[in-house]
């Protein structure tokens, strides 16, 4: 790693916090800069906007960056800095650049002879600001090693895996990894941020299990809204029942959730999209327009948790014999984590319980028509993915509909969710056709605003899904089209080997042989296949839902990673693209060059741990209020951009805390355990909410 060594001036008084109360550890306008290597990394400390610091990553070194002794950082001595009060490490940046960048920052941490290293990273777009954020995972202490299972995240902010010794930070570094274009960015001030306090899972000598209470919650700690008996969920009821009644949602909404007093457009009785204003809007059946302002995962189910082999972990679970024990079942699902190959488990639904408790025997009926009635009142139009088809089929918010595609899968790939599809297999366009055709009635719907197929799909980068075709098996239906492409471009496999440099014998040993082709002699090729695996699945996924519906709109894969390959085959196919945006911020989004076409927000959250649950999901706040504040900025980005037609918060009610089967304990709901909305969540809600239009029309 080529690094850059930052001495201190004697300026800087670190022990001072900053306004908002983070404590800053480093801040780059106070320091002097000894170049090491400046082609690696330059930095200019006299280059300074809005507080912040130039930097130029180049290339030339496989990990270009700049490395921050302890004796350099606030809270140091004799060597190490204690951070043990804090829960994370911020770094606010801006990308300068004309490409995309991803900046990684390493802490190392512990005794001299035992050094532990972690890093976290942020994705940037051209232009884009953001804040990268570290989160101080804790050593497991050596009473509870082996304890602590089934979870991403463990109480006390304990790692599953690797934790930073947080009283002995040695040294950090913020580098890229051999990045293939110079790359400028500016680099803000660096902060602790979040109190953190210790609980009982520290003192060997206290109880640490049963760690979870009859309702779902978190035994060894309180926090504002933790109920202590069923009595609080009746009471909670009433009196938000009252709540509700006092705010019933947005005046200028009709009853689809379209801009009821702004323009008219025309009327077609279903979702459609159209360019207003230089906006992509939707609109709503009655000719209205409609920005898509909704929440995935509407149902009864979010705090199902595995129960096998952590029976310890909880107290009072329901008798075999109680009204309770009905929320008892069992599941296989776990593509990660502890539970992955071990067969079926056993789970307990802590949400529907406490459904039952809050509502009675009906609690179905009452949960689905009070959610109708809260998603109003917060000013959210849309129940999106995942979500229970039982409460949107009783058509008083509009919903979309996921399906999955055919199963024909391409061999030679991988993904963190599975193998990609193979377009190309006959049997790829049957199943898939038959899935959508699975959900038609709901399809067909003017409440349904559109069709995702799929989730989350590995795209790779602008070669891997032909790579992996050529080191697929001879009979896979894909590598037999890509035969068929470069037969026809080269004839003979005699130019082929010309040009990629290969050694194949035939065109049946191109076929029969697996290993990777060179991906510098073969790129036009790859490329140009890849392209065609792209426009061949979105093709065939668009005519599944078209051929059961013409009229609705198919919005694509909800691309987790992407490139720009990909997004503009989608963009052939795709009424609307789909993206699942785990970020701070989209306003700065780019659609690649040429493509202009409406798109769309799956998935994306925040989360705290000041409420009892042990990870923040993938987007980290320091508590509910910056939660709130993350997710105005985030949608009032998204409202002012002039793609994005709308955006799906993941998810209605909160994780289990104790993780769901592949582990995934995030405080992402609106809703907790105990079916409560958060405060600061419905508020920041519904003054969102109450200039939606207004921001879109006149951002």
């Amino acid at each position: 790693m080529v690094l850059v060594a930052i001495a201190f001036n004697g300026s800087l008084a670190l022990s001072a916090e900053d306004p908002d109360g983070d404590q800053v550890v480093l801040d780059l306008r106070h320091a002097d800069v000894v170049k090491f290597d400046a082609k690696a990394f330059v930095l200019d400390a006299n280059d300074v906007v809005d507080q912040m610091v130039a930097a130029g990553f180049e290339v030339g070194a496989p990990w270009p960056g700049i490395t921050i002794e302890a004796d350099q950082l606030w809270g140091h001595v004799d060597g190490a800095c204690d951070w043990s009060g804090f829960q994370q490490v911020q770094l606010d940046l801006v990308n300068e650049s004309e490409h995309p960048a991803s900046v990684q920052l390493r802490i190392d941490s512990g005794p001299d002879d035992s050094i532990v290293s972690v890093t976290h990273s942020l994705d940037l777009a051209s232009g884009a600001a953001g804040t990268l954020v570290f989160p101080l995972k804790r050593q497991t202490p050596e009473h509870l090693q082996g304890k602590l299972f089934g979870m991403r995240a463990a109480p006390a902010m304990i790692a599953d895996k690797a934790g930073n010794h947080v009283d002995q930070i040695r040294k950090l570094i913020l580098f890229m990894n051999h990045p293939d274009q110079p790359t400028r960015v500016r680099i803000g001030k660096w902060r602790l941020v979040g109190r953190y306090h210790e609980d009982q899972w520290w003192d060997p000598n206290k109880k640490p299990f049963p760690m979870i209470d009859a309702l779902g919650q978190y035994v060894h700690r309180d926090w504002p809204g933790k109920l202590r008996s069923t009595s609080d969920l009746l009471e909670r009821r009433r009196s938000e029942q009252i709540e509700l009644r006092q705010h019933p949602g947005p005046e200028n909404w009709n009853r689809f959730g379209g801009f009821a007093t702004g323009p008219q457009l025309k009327a077609t009785g279903n979702f459609r999209v159209e360019k207003f204003q230089n906006r992509w809007w939707l609109v709503d059946p009655l000719g209205k327009l409609f920005w898509s302002n909704g929440i995935d995962c509407v149902h009864s189910g979010n705090a199902t948790t595995p129960i096998t082999d952590r029976e310890f972990y909880f107290a009072d679970l329901p008798e075999p014999e109680s009204p309770l024990a009905s929320f008892y079942s069992s599941a296989s699902w776990a593509p990660h984590g502890y539970y992955q190959g071990k067969g079926r488990y056993r789970t307990f639904n802590f949400t529907a319980a406490n459904l039952h408790r809050k509502y009675g025997s009906g609690w179905k009926e009452t949960f689905a028509a009070i959610t109708h009635q809260r998603l109003r009142s917060w000013g959210i139009n849309t129940i999106a993915n995942w979500s229970d088809a039982d409460i949107y089929r009783q058509k008083q918010t509009p919903y979309v509909v996921t399906v999955t595609s055919g199963e024909a899968r391409i061999q030679g790939s991988d993904g963190y969710w599975g193998k990609f599809p193979d377009p190309f297999d006959p049997q790829f366009a049957q199943q898939t056709l038959k899935h959508v055709q699975s959900k038609q009635n709901d399809i067909r719907s003017e409440w349904c605003i559109g069709v995702f197929v799929d989730n989350e799909l590995a795209w790779g980068d602008e070669t891997s899904l032909a790579i992996a075709t050529v080191m697929s098996p001879a009979d896979q239906p894909a590598k037999e089209a890509f035969r068929d492409d470069l037969i026809a471009k080269y004839q003979s496999v005699e130019k082929l080997n010309a040009a990629w440099q290969s050694d194949y014998s035939s065109w049946q040993d191109w076929m029969r042989r697996t290993d990777k082709p060179s991906e510098t002699h073969a790129e036009a090729d790859l490329k140009a296949f890849y392209s065609r695996i792209a426009e061949q699945y979105f093709e065939v996924c668009r005519d599944a839902v078209k051929t059961v519906s013409p009229s609705t709109l198919y919005l694509g894969c909800r691309f987790a990673w992407s490139n720009d390959r990909a997004v503009t085959a989608a963009a052939i196919s795709c009424d609307v693209i789909g993206f699942n945006r785990y970020a701070y911020s989209v306003a700065d989004d780019r659609l690649p060059q040429g493509v202009d076409r409406p798109a769309i927000i799956g998935e994306f959250h925040f989360g705290a741990l000041d409420r009892g649950l042990f990870h923040t999901g993938l987007r980290a706040t320091e508590n509910q209020n910056a939660r709130a504040r993350a997710y105005q900025d985030y949608l009032t980005g998204a409202l002012r951009h002039p793609n994005y037609v709308g955006a799906h918060w993941f998810q209605y009610g909160d994780q289990a805390a104790t993780g769901r089967g592949d582990g995934e304990n995030y405080q992402i709901g609106f809703l907790d355990v105990c079916d409560s909305p958060y405060p600061e969540m419905v508020e920041a809600s519904r003054q969102l909410s109450s200039q939606m239009y207004s921001l879109r029309l006149d951002p």
